[in-house]
C-alpha cells in the first residue's frame, strides 16, 4: 500500500509531537526529508536516529526518527515515526513536507484499518482501540485493554468453532457417502445447537454493561419543581448548567451533561419539574421527563425534605418501582417535614444531601457505584460494546433458533446446513473475517486521524 501520514498527537502546543508514516514507501519518503548520521531506509527496526527535517534546502526542525520494520509494526507495514518539537505550526509544516514528498494524508482510523487488513488485529480488537483512547476511568481502561487484547475475539472464536464442528460433520456425511460416513445424529445436533444458543444469549446479555462502560450511564434527575434538581445538576457538572430560581417551572426542557461521579460516567438529564400544569410548554416538558425515565439506566429521584409529599410525588414513587433508582432527600439544612418513613419503605437506595451546601455528594457517588459495580472478569471474558456487534450476535442467534426449529420439525439436514452457514456468516462479520468494505469503512470512520 502507498505511504500515508498524519499527526498522531493532539492538535495543541506541547513539548513534543509525533507524525506517523506507514506504507511500502514510508522509508523512501523519509530518506528524502531526513538528514542525519543514519539513512532511514538502512536502519533496522526498533531503532532511532537524531537528525534534521529539511524542506529542500530549508532546515525545519531537529527531530528523532524511529523505524518499525514490517511486519513487526502497529500496521504490519514499514512505519516511521517522527518526534519533533510540539508547536502546532512546526508540526503541520513537517506533515506538509512529508506529503509533498510522496505520502498521502491518512483518513480517520486508517492506520488501525491497515492493521486490521494486514491481520494484526481482528475487527473487534480494532474497535477496542478507540475505547482505550476514550477511556475515562480505571475500569473502562481495564476492560477496553482486555477487548483490545482479544477477549471478545476469543469468545466469538469459541462459538465459531462449535458451529464449524457441526458443519464439518454435516459436510462429511453429505459429500462423501461412498466412505460410509455415519449420518449426523439429530439429537446430538440439537444438543449442540442449544449449547450455541446459550452461549450467544450469554454474550448478548453483556450488551448493557458494555454500552454503559463505553458510553456512560443514562441518568435522569426527576422530581417536582423546586426540590433542587437543577442545583444538583450544576453541582455534579461543576458549573451552572441549569438555571436555578425560586420560580416553579423554570426548567421546561431537558438539560443534558456528561459528568464523572467517582469511577462512573453519568450522562445526566435535568428534566422539567413533574406537576400538573396548564402551561402547554411546561406540560410537554413533563411528558419528556417521563419519557426520559423510561429510557434511563438510572433515576435520581429528588425530594424536598422541607415539604410534605404531594399526590404527584406519590404517583412518581409508584412509577419508579422496579427501576434502578436512587432516592435523594435534598435540603437537609432545613426543617424536616417530609414523610421519610414512606420514602425509606419505597426505595432501597436513599441518600440525604444538601445540594446547596455541597453536602452528601460523596454518599451519592458511593451509592451509584454500588448499583453499577460489575465484576471486572466479565470484561476480561469479552463484552459487546457497540450496536454493530450486538446486531451481528442477534442475527446469528436468530439463525440458531431457525436451526433448532429445523431439527425439532424433522426437516432434511441439508436445510440445517443452509441455516448454520448463515449463522456462521454473521459471526465472521462480527470478527471481521468476512465483512464488506462498507462495514469496514463505517467502523474506522469513527476513529481520530492519526490512529
Amino acid at each position: 500500500m502507498s505511504a500515508i501520514a498524519a499527526i498522531a498527537t493532539p492538535d495543541a502546543p506541547g513539548g513534543i509531537a509525533v507524525i506517523r508514516i506507514s506504507g511500502e514507501s514510508s522509508l523512501a519518503v523519509s530518506d528524502k526529508i531526513f538528514k542525519g548520521q543514519k539513512i532511514p531506509s538502512e536502519m533496522k527496526g526498533y531503532t532511532c536516529a537524531h537528525g534534521i527535517i529539511k524542506d529542500k534546502d530549508e532546515e525545519v526542525d531537529d527531530v528523532v526518527l524511529t523505524v518499525f520494520r514490517a511486519p513487526m509494526s502497529y500496521t504490519g507495514e514499514d512505519v516511521v515515526e517522527i518526534s519533533c518539537h510540539g508547536g502546532r505550526f512546526i508540526t503541520k509544516k513537517i506533515l506538509r513536507v512529508i506529503l509533498d514528498n510522496g505520502a498521502d494524508l491518512a483518513a480517520p482510523g486508517e492506520f488501525t484499518k491497515r492493521a486490521f487488513l494486514n491481520g494484526k488485529l481482528s475487527l473487534t480488537q480494532a474497535e477496542a482501540v478507540m475505547d482505550v483512547i476514550s477511556s475515562s476511568g480505571e475500569k473502562q481502561l481495564r476492560v477496553s485493554n482486555a477487548l483490545k487484547n482479544g477477549s471478545m475475539y476469543r469468545r466469538v472464536q469459541g462459538i465459531k468453532n462449535m458451529l464449524l464442528d457441526m458443519l464439518s460433520g454435516l459436510a462429511a456425511w453429505a459429500d462423501f457417502p461412498e466412505e460410509d460416513v455415519p449420518e449426523s445424529d439429530p439429537s446430538t445436533l440439537l444438543s449442540q445447537t442449544c449449547g450455541i444458543i446459550e452461549e450467544l444469549k450469554k454474550l448478548l446479555s453483556t450488551y448493557d454493561s458494555g454500552r454503559i462502560l463505553r458510553e456512560g450511564i443514562k441518568t435522569v434527575i426527576c422530581g417536582k419543581p423546586n426540590v433542587g434538581k437543577s442545583t444538583l445538576m450544576n453541582l455534579l457538572s461543576g458549573y451552572q448548567r441549569s438555571i436555578v430560581t425560586d420560580i416553579a417551572g423554570t426548567t421546561r426542557d431537558t438539560i443534558e451533561e456528561s459528568v464523572k461521579l467517582g469511577e462512573l460516567t453519568l450522562c445526566l438529564s435535568d428534566t422539567a419539574g413533574i406537576r400538573d400544569t396548564d402551561d402547554k410548554i411546561e406540560s410537554m416538558g413533563v411528558d419528556i421527563a417521563y419519557q426520559k425515565i423510561e429510557e434511563s439506566d438510572l433515576v435520581l429521584a429528588v425530594f424536598d425534605m422541607t415539604t410534605p409529599l404531594d399526590e404527584k410525588e406519590k404517583e412518581l414513587i409508584e412509577h419508579l418501582k422496579g427501576r434502578k433508582c436512587i432516592c435523594i432527600i435534598n435540603k437537609t439544612d432545613g426543617e424536616s417535614l417530609i414523610e421519610k418513613d414512606m420514602l425509606y419503605s419505597s426505595f432501597e437506595n436513599i441518600v440525604e444531601i444538601s445540594a446547596k451546601n455541597d453536602e452528601g455528594i460523596d454518599k451519592l457517588g458511593k451509592c451509584a457505584e454500588r448499583l453499577f459495580d460489575t465484576d471486572d472478569t466479565e470484561g476480561f471474558d469479552g463484552v459487546i460494546v457497540n450496536e454493530r456487534q450486538k446486531i451481528c450476535i442477534e442475527k446469528c442467534l436468530f439463525e440458531m433458533y431457525n436451526a433448532k426449529a429445523v431439527l425439532e420439525n424433522g426437516e432434511m439436514l441439508d436445510a440445517l446446513t443452509v441455516v448454520l452457514d448463515s449463522a456462521l456468516a454473521h459471526l465472521l462479520e462480527l470478527s471481521g473475517e468476512s465483512v464488506s468494505e462498507t462495514v469496514i469503512d463505517e467502523v474506522f470512520s469513527r476513529f481520530c486521524v492519526g490512529k
